[in-house]
């Protein structure tokens, strides 16, 4: 065999391991993700509905936040992505609360990556479940603390933070973060692991991308 056969042999062999490699990739029900029973419906319209459940009480959330941020730079044009605060119990209603209060402001996007860096940075672990520390802080950042505490306690803050108990647990959140893909499909970071065996946000993307790919095969999409 001459040279040039050897080479084509040789390409051709490592295109093959390298697509048997890719196929060992493809997310494992059960392993790499959930399915939703029964799959919960979307308010996205015709755009792929891709959810977070987080806390900011919870340091894998806030771990996970840079590298999620630099996915949504880049993130498909049919996907909508929208974060929804998890609660589990009374305990986790204070933050949902505090989110729900703030996106009603109009104030979510300027406050929400402070959040997370006064709790796990900044130590401000009395956010956590008093509204008036976290009125306090808010008010350190030039926002109203009174407008923000009548927000938290309106009518409408407390229906939306007490649904989210039901969203919760409708979706059958394990834990946070969690994402959620068109109402079908769970993952998270924990779910995800690498070749070694251990946490990979590379992994976590390559899996979330490719249930958005089923996802919007199963709409008909491309």
């Amino acid at each position: 065999m001459n040279l040039l056969k050897r080479a084509g042999c040789l390409a051709a062999l490592l295109t093959l391991l390298g697509m048997g490699g890719a196929l060992a990739q493809q997310p494992v029900a059960g392993r790499d993700y959930t399915l939703i029973n029964p799959p919960q419906s979307t308010t996205s319209g015709n755009k792929i509905e891709v959810l977070e459940f987080f806390w900011y009480g919870c340091i894998h959330c806030y771990n996970l936040e840079s590298p999620l941020k630099a996915w949504l730079k880049h993130k498909p044009a049919d996907v909508e992505f929208r974060y929804v605060p998890a609660a589990f119990d009374s305990s986790w209603l204070p933050l949902a609360r505090a989110f729900y209060a703030l996106e009603a402001m109009g104030l979510t996007a300027k406050y929400h990556d402070d959040i997370f860096s006064a709790i796990h940075r900044n130590n401000q672990k009395a956010m956590i479940r008093d509204p008036r520390a976290m009125a306090d802080w808010l008010g350190g950042k030039g926002l109203d603390k009174q407008k923000f505490l009548d927000t938290y306690n309106s009518f409408a803050v407390n229906s939306r933070a007490q649904r989210t108990t039901d969203i919760t647990r409708s979706y059958d959140i394990p834990g946070t973060p969690a994402l959620v893909v068109d109402g079908k499909y769970l993952t998270g970071p924990s779910m995800t692991v690498g070749a070694d065996n251990k946490l990979s946000y590379e992994r976590f993307f390559q899996v979330l991308d490719q249930l958005i790919a089923q996802a919007r095969k199963e709409r008909g999409g491309k």
